[in-house]
C-alpha cells in the first residue's frame, strides 16, 4: 500500500495544483496560495516550465534521440514526455523515475505508450544515482544516446546534497551523443520574493535551492550547449510549441537548457 504524507506540502503536489490538477491535498493548496501571495505568476511559471519540457522533447526526438530517462517525473499531466516523444518517434523508449509515493500511485497513467515503444516507471531518488542507473539499464540501451531529463528538479537538491556531483554521476554513465535537459528556478530576477518563498518553504520542510545563471550553467560543464544556450524557458526554441498565456507579462524567474555529451 502506498503511504502518502499529507501533513506537509510536497513540491510535486504543489506543482500539480499550480497546473490545475486534482492530485493534491489541502496542505499543498495552502502553501501554493502562500506562494501566490508572494508572486501571483507562479502558475504561469509552472505552465511555462511544462511547455519547455514539451519543446525540448520535440527537439530531441527530431534530432534522432530515441531513449529518454526522466528523473523527477512528477504527477502525470498530459501530454507526458513519452506522448510527446512517441508522437514523433513511436519506437521511443522512456523511463520515468520519481521518489514520491503519489507519483507511484498514478504510474499507470505514465505507461500508456505506443505498441512500438516502451514506457516504464522506476521508484527511485536522484540522490541515489546508482539505483536510478541500475533500473534504467534494464530498459534502456546504454550503448546508444539517452536524453537525461531533469525538469524543475535540481532546485530541490541542495549543494549540501551534492547536486552537481549527482548530475555528473548520471552523465558519466551515458554514452557520447547523449543529452542533458534541465530547467531550474532562480532568484536572479526576483530576489526579495524568492527569499521570502525560500524561507516559507524551508519552514514547511521543503528545500529550495535557487541558483544563479552561472550556477545553473555549471550543470552543463563539458557538454555542448544546444542553441540558444542557457535561456529563460519560454525563449528556448519557442517555434516548437504554443506560447503560454501570460508568459510575456513580466520575467519568468527560471532557466532552461539542453546540452550534448561529446
Amino acid at each position: 500500500m502506498v503511504e502518502i504524507d499529507t501533513t506537509k506540502p510536497h513540491p510535486a503536489r504543489m506543482y500539480d495544483w499550480y497546473l490545475g490538477g486534482k492530485d493534491n491535498y489541502p496542505i499543498d493548496e495552502a502553501m501554493g496560495r502562500q506562494m501566490l501571495a508572494l508572486d501571483p505568476r507562479v502558475p504561469v511559471m509552472a505552465q511555462v516550465n511544462r511547455a519547455f519540457m514539451h519543446r525540448s522533447t520535440r527537439w530531441l526526438a527530431r534530432a534522432g534521440v530515441r531513449q529518454f530517462l526522466d528523473v523527477g517525473t512528477g504527477i502525470p499531466t498530459a501530454p507526458n514526455l513519452h506522448q510527446v516523444a512517441q508522437e514523433i518517434a513511436p519506437e521511443a523508449r522512456v523511463v520515468y523515475c520519481d521518489n514520491d509515493p503519489i507519483v507511484l500511485a498514478h504510474a499507470a497513467a505514465l505507461l500508456r505508450g505506443t505498441d512500438e515503444g516502451v514506457t516504464e516507471y522506476l521508484q527511485a531518488d536522484v540522490r541515489d544515482p546508482d539505483t536510478v542507473l541500475e533500473g534504467a539499464r534494464e530498459i534502456l540501451d546504454f550503448s546508444r544516446p539517452i536524453a537525461l531529463s531533469l525538469i524543475a528538479l535540481l532546485h530541490f537538491v541542495s549543494d549540501e546534497d551534492g547536486a552537481h556531483d549527482l548530475v555528473g554521476r548520471l552523465l558519466a554513465e551515458l554514452p557520447s551523443g547523449s543529452y542533458l535537459v534541465a530547467s531550474h528556478a532562480t532568484a536572479d530576477f526576483t530576489p526579495e520574493e524568492s527569499k521570502a518563498a525560500t524561507e516559507k518553504l524551508r519552514a514547511a520542510g521543503v528545500t529550495l535551492a535557487l541558483r544563479s545563471r552561472a550556477e545553473f550553467a555549471r550543470f552543463f560543464e563539458g557538454l555542448e550547449l544546444v542553441e540558444p544556450g542557457v535561456e529563460v524557458p519560454q525563449s528556448w526554441h519557442p517555434e516548437l510549441g504554443d506560447p503560454v498565456p501570460g508568459q510575456d507579462d513580466g520575467v519568468i524567474p527560471g532557466y532552461g537548457a539542453v546540452g550534448r555529451k561529446p
